[in-house]
């Protein structure tokens, strides 16, 4: 990232990514500093909800900045968030490098943190999936997509076309996809 002149090298996650606007077009993120004895990196994110997710993330015993971006790329914030709060394993181990260990340690110590996190994610990101928007994230997961890849298409292809139009939302999605 240029910012005045001076080039910054800020991870984010998918989720950020997928928000970015066109290269050469001003950008804003949120970032989360993380000073080590040996090095300082930098973590962006396009919304609050996002980055507070990830400091709660980094909290947890044995979940390093790395990781905490890996759980964040896996699934949309509001979803996380609600997982977390529900301590749904089979939901949080399906994000790849999450086991079933780490999946259940997330939900025991940040079930009661989670509080209105969960509703400030969803609100600063996309509505609810309906149920045709559920069905396009599952086809996009058959044919290979990642989880975030597919939930952060259909979201962009359910502004365009309608909620329930389910072949709309696939290929809409997948043009999107084709593109990014």
């Amino acid at each position: 990232m240029d910012v005045g002149g001076v080039g910054y090298d800020v991870v984010i996650p998918l989720g950020t990514f997928a928000a970015l606007p066109a290269v050469g077009e001003p950008v804003t993120l949120l970032v989360h500093t993380h000073v080590r004895e040996d090095s300082l990196q930098l973590f962006g994110f396009a919304s609050e909800p996002e980055r507070q997710l990830f400091e709660k993330l980094i909290s947890v015993s044995g979940i390093g900045p790395r990781v905490a971006l890996t759980v964040l790329s896996g699934l949309p914030p509001g979803e996380l968030a609600t997982a977390i709060a529900a301590q749904d394993t089979r939901r949080l181990s399906s994000i790849p490098g999450i086991g079933k260990k780490l999946a259940e340690r997330l939900g025991v110590e940040l079930k009661d943190k989670m509080g209105d996190l969960g509703k400030a994610a969803r609100a600063s990101g996309a509505a609810p999936f309906t149920s045709a928007a559920e069905d396009a994230v599952g086809a996009l997961l058959n044919l290979g997509y990642k989880p975030a890849q597919a939930e952060a298409a259909v979201a962009v292809a359910s502004k365009s076309v309608g909620p329930d139009d389910l072949n709309g939302l696939i290929q809409a999605a997948l043009r999107s996809l084709a593109r990014g």
